[in-house]
């Protein structure tokens, strides 16, 4: 793994420390909320200074070349920079189930799912834990600590955060939500949705370019683009499709989810508050074939499972 030059060389160590000195203030996300995270004080993500986690196991339900036969090891951690009115993990990422533990701790974790044989460690909605997560790493390394790391992540995501994770970083799993700023306000409280995650898109693909996987079908590097179809076209899957196929061409891999259901507080919304429909969906992969993709993943109507 590339992490293992950043350790030997000691940058690693610089990018933790770079990363709790960004908590001082706290800038990881584009909220930019300035609390002092290490003195416990909390912003828009909802936590502190310690990692928080509601779950770490092995899971079978990620795209194919991140489950592989063995499953990939998740961990999900609590809180997020979105508001997702719709969030169908909202007891986790708004009402902030789950556990502080210590880096240490964090580090155990993810050598224990080595040993469980996960072809990685899949970090989700990991943002606001950037340092903590580099701090666990770090630790686990002379533990003989050697999986590929996911950033399984919302996409909105600022850049010089970003970097931090160059070399560290194996596998960028980003959404790309909506293809206007007011959807984006309005439905999860991101402001300048658009410019923000299309920069993110772009750095996460410099870093690590089209997907790569291994003689198996594994993930060793690059990237998966999710795109979650809402109802009525809110998530403008046409309009962000064209973006990522002038941007990055077609060869990019997308995953075309078909599972929203509405969950948190979309109940009586008069778009939100249903499914999608056959035809919305099926229009969605349409779009996907008119664009030319031919690399990733759409799912079979009715399946609501990922990928």
């Amino acid at each position: 793994m590339g992490y293992l030059a950043l350790y030997r060389s000691g940058e690693l160590l610089w990018r933790v420390r770079e990363g709790y000195r960004r908590l001082a203030s706290c800038n990881l996300c584009p909220h930019d909320c300035g609390v002092n995270r290490i003195k416990g004080e909390r912003g828009i993500c909802g936590v502190g200074m310690k990692p928080k986690i509601a779950a770490a196991n092995v899971h079978r339900g990620e795209e194919p070349p991140i489950s592989g036969t063995r499953g990939s090891g998740t961990i999900f951690l609590s809180g997020c920079s979105l508001k997702c009115v719709f969030c169908q993990n909202f007891p986790i990422s708004q009402l902030g189930n789950g556990k502080e533990i210590s880096t240490a701790e964090l580090a155990v974790r993810m050598l224990k799912l080595q040993k469980q044989r996960a072809h990685n460690i899949n970090f989700v909605t990991p943002t606001h834990f950037l340092p903590q997560i580099l701090a666990a790493l770090w630790l686990a390394i002379p533990q003989g600590f050697n999986l590929p790391l996911i950033w399984n992540c919302s996409g909105y995501e600022r850049v010089d955060a970003l970097e931090l994770l160059a070399g560290v970083v194996s596998v960028y799993l980003p959404d790309i939500k909506y293809c206007d700023d007011a959807s984006a306000r309005e439905i999860s409280g991101a402001e300048e949705y658009c410019a923000v995650n299309r920069a993110a898109l772009a750095e996460m693909y410099r870093q690590g370019g089209n997907l790569r996987c291994d003689t198996e079908g594994l993930a060793v590097g690059g990237m998966i683009i999710r795109h979650l179809v809402l109802p009525g076209g809110m998530s403008g899957t046409r309009q962000s499709l064209a973006w990522l196929a002038g941007t990055f061409g077609a060869g990019i891999h997308v995953s075309l989810m078909n599972q929203y259901f509405p969950a948190h507080r979309v109940h009586g919304d008069p778009l939100l508050g249903r499914t999608v429909t056959e035809a919305e969906y099926a229009a969605a992969v349409a779009a996907l074939t008119e664009y030319g993709f031919d690399n990733g993943w759409v799912q079979e109507w009715g399946d609501h499972g990922c990928c």
